[in-house]
This record gives C-alpha cells, structure tokens and sequence, in this order.
C-alpha cells in the first residue's frame, strides 16, 4: 500500500523551531517530487515547498523563504521539512505529497500536480 506518514508536528512559540518528517512506505521518494502544503483554517491549501529527485532542486513560498530548508535521508525513506516558526500565521495542518511533476524556482507548485498525500500533522505557532 502506497502511504505517505507525516510527523514532528505541535505547538512552538514564535521563534522556536520544528522539523517535520514525510516518509514513505511502498513509494521511493527520491525518485519523485516531493512537496509540502499547508492549510490553515478557513483557508485554501496552499503551497509552502518541493524537492527534487536526485538533483535536489528547490522551490519555497515568499512566505517562508529564508525560514524553511529541506533534506532529505534516502536511506530512511524520508524527507524533512526545518523550520524556523516565527509567525503566528504559520499555523496550519501540514501535508507533504509525492508528485510526477517538476520542482524548482520558476515551477508553480499546484496541488493538482501531486498524486499521493499524507495525513496531515498540525502545527501550531502560539505563546
């Protein structure tokens, strides 16, 4: 069965950090484009970052640039989401995705173009 896990998520106040993890369990990551999208509530689902295949392309949202980095352990299956939380705003369900799609900085990254979604982990930025 094709599944993607998400974890690492919770309640951090504003500046702390968090790193998220995606693994995959029937699916090889680094053969596909790996995405995170964030929905908050009330809200559109909207796009916070991807990751390449093996050439390890990026791309990041204006909202998290400089904040958020990504990694990867192709022996754990696993993808990691670093991130520096200091807004508020950044509080949502967090949702990685695997895609046959393209990864990098002029790529929009559109939910349509990603195939296999995760659970969701909720972040929460809050004092």
């Amino acid at each position: 069965q094709l599944q993607l896990v998400e974890s690492g998520g919770g309640l951090v106040q504003p500046g702390g950090s968090l790193r998220l993890s995606c693994t995959g369990s029937g699916v090889l990551l680094d053969r596909h484009v790996v995405g995170w999208f964030r929905q908050a509530p009330g809200k559109e689902r909207e796009a916070v970052s991807c990751l390449g295949t093996s050439g390890g392309r990026t791309n990041f949202a204006d909202s998290v640039k400089g904040r958020f980095t990504l990694s990867r352990d192709n022996a754990k299956n696993t993808v990691y989401l670093q991130m520096d939380m200091r807004r508020p705003d950044d509080t949502a369900v967090y949702y990685c995705t695997k895609g046959s799609t393209l990864c990098g900085a002029a790529v929009p990254m559109r939910p349509i173009q990603y195939e296999l979604w995760g659970q969701g982990t909720q972040v929460t930025v809050s004092s």
